[in-house]
Formats: structure tokens, sequence, C-alpha cells
């Protein structure tokens, strides 16, 4: 099994950004995490705003099939370039809702082999820490090589992209809490 670590660069990041990406056997294991400077119930409002996609890089289509308890089925549709390989991906994504503590998902159709997570919300003297934890295997006729180096290139700007969303959000985030 191949095993290889990888951490993107977080000097430059005002959230306390990490992010690492490991290769295991044919998969992907990512974790990341960040702090936002909005409330636990804000946070987990605005990632439970499923049908936003702006703030996630490559998301062109995001929608809500169902909804029962606190299960909810997403559908939703990446579009990427990974050197000179298009990247598409489909899924459809059954997410369970813990109130204002994170959420678990896993991949029930689509074009990855697997991919399931988790997204955990703990409050800390800074704000929020947003942990993100995932395993992806590709089923894709794009090298994994070039997945890998797409993912490590392009997965900080992404969580950075959330973050910044985030916060800029806010009010509108606040609104939805009271």
């Amino acid at each position: 099994m191949c095993n290889q670590h990888s951490r993107a660069d977080q000097s430059s990041s005002p959230y306390d950004l990490k992010v690492s990406i490991d290769r295991v056997g044919a998969g992907f294991s990512i974790e990341a995490s960040y702090i936002a400077s909005v409330s636990q119930c804000e946070a987990y409002v605005f990632l439970t705003d499923y049908e936003v996609v702006g703030m996630t890089p490559g998301l062109i289509e995001s929608k809500v099939k169902k909804r029962e308890g606190n299960k909810v089925t997403i559908e939703r549709l990446i579009e990427e370039r990974a050197l000179l390989f298009p990247l598409r991906m489909h899924s459809i994504l059954e997410y369970t809702e813990q109130l204002n503590q994170g959420l678990n998902f896993v991949q029930t159709k689509g074009d990855s082999k697997a991919y399931s997570g988790s997204w955990r919300l703990k409050t800390g003297d800074k704000g929020v820490q947003v942990r993100y934890q995932a395993f992806l295997e590709p089923n894709s006729s794009v090298p994994k090589g070039v997945i890998e180096y797409f993912m490590k290139n392009n997965m900080q700007k992404s969580f950075e992209n959330i973050a910044q969303a985030m916060d800029k959000n806010r009010d509108a985030l606040n609104l939805a809490c009271r």
C-alpha cells in the first residue's frame, strides 16, 4: 500500500487553515481544518445550505433531491481541469445532519468508486473550528498521479474559499440562527 503525505502551505491563511492529503491504496484520505469567526450555529447553517454553488471551485450544480428527518440526499456535479485532463464528477450524496455539530456523508451513486466523510464543528477561543475528513477513491480514466497533483494544488484554495464565504456571509447566517 502506497502512503504519500502532503501538507499544503498554511503560512498565508488567516483561518489557521490546515490541509493534508494522504494517498491510501487506490484512494485518498483528505483532512482539513480551519477557524471561522462565526458561531457554531452559523457554521452549521452555512454547511447545510447545500444548493449554494459559488463557494466551492468547480461545483456547478448542487440540488436537494430528498429530505427525510435528518437525512438529505443531494445531487452534485463538479467540473474541473487537472493539467490537460478534464475532470467531471457526478454524485448523489446522502448527508446525515447532526444539529449544530456537523454532518456525515456518503456517496450512494456516482462517478467515484467511493466517497464518504464528515464535517465537525467545535467552538473554541478564536471562533468555530471546522474539521473535514473524507476518503475518496476515484473511478476515472485520468491517471491517479494527475488527480493527486490536482488535489494537492487545489484543495488549499477550496477550503480557503469556504472559510472566506463563511465569514463573508456572517450577517445572513446570524439571521438564520435567531
